[in-house]
């Protein structure tokens, strides 16, 4: 039995006071006796312009936001899921990678992935318009990393509309799957827990998502519930809107008598 926290933001258009509202999140949640942190998408800023992660992009292994999670991670003594951090794209300068990166209770870097699937779309009923590719150069490997609370699959907000995804994830032995996301506050009311909750039964995984959920600076609305869901769908824990956390318990015994119970995985047919 192990605590997880989902860590829920409402990022603004300046990553100092982004960090710290991450750093007292995060105290909060390692007070209720979280061991893995799960932040949001885009938690150090949220910007007026998409071309704005241009300027706060990082090189892999330094700057500001990924010295300040590991010696979060250190200090805390908990693994910390970063929620995206835009890391710099070599021989590209006009785009980014929309990175999340693990760090173990030693403040060291174990594990990134980068997202694979960019949200290109026309929102109808709120007359705006998503080009993530724009910015954004996609991933392409998906990622599981051994964890003391479990093996955890790696995804970000728009990976969740692709189940074939966290098939692969599972088949890589995921037992906790993590959504650290901005989704949209239109798109979020009509998908985002019909979602969360196939993901995490069809794999028979726990899964924690960690959302963005308010009105950010650019004036955008995003849903905000992060919650965290159990592998027979169960929300364990969730928060609404606003700053805030969501922590529940993570028991892998529990998982495993599910599986061989109800041993869906077996019974698949068209395998690749």
């Amino acid at each position: 039995m192990a605590k997880v926290a989902a860590i829920q933001m409402v990022s603004c258009s300046a990553v100092g006071p982004n960090l710290l509202t991450a750093k007292m999140l995060m105290q909060k949640a390692v007070d209720q006796g979280a061991q893995l942190l799960v932040l949001p998408e885009n938690f150090a800023l949220v910007g007026i312009k998409d071309e704005d992660k241009l300027v706060i992009r990082e090189t892999y292994g330094s700057g500001r936001i990924q010295d300040f999670l590991a010696a979060q991670a250190a200090a805390l003594n908990v693994w910390i899921v970063g929620g995206t951090i835009p890391l710099v794209v070599e021989n590209h300068e006009r785009k980014v990678r929309s990175s999340s990166i693990v760090w173990n209770a030693q403040g060291e870097a174990v594990a990134r992935y980068d997202k694979i699937h960019l949200f290109d779309v026309y929102l109808g009923a709120t007359m705006q318009q998503y080009q993530e590719s724009k910015f954004i150069d996609a991933g392409s490997q998906a990622v599981v990393v051994q964890t003391p609370v479990g093996r955890v699959g790696l995804s970000i907000c728009y990976d969740l509309r692709f189940p074939e995804l966290y098939r692969d994830l599972r088949r890589q032995g995921a037992e906790i799957l993590v959504v650290p996301s901005a989704f949209t506050a239109v798109t979020g009311r009509a998908h985002w827990r019909t979602l969360l909750r196939a993901r995490a039964i069809e794999n028979q995984c726990y899964l924690i998502a960690a959302d963005q959920g308010g009105i950010h600076d650019n004036q955008r609305e995003t849903y905000g519930h992060s919650m965290i869901i159990d592998g027979w769908g169960e929300t364990l824990s969730s928060h609404a809107t606003g700053i805030g956390t969501a922590v529940a318990d993570i028991d892998l015994i529990k998982l495993q008598v599910l599986r061989e119970e109800f041993p869906v995985w077996d019974h698949r047919k068209l395998i690749d």
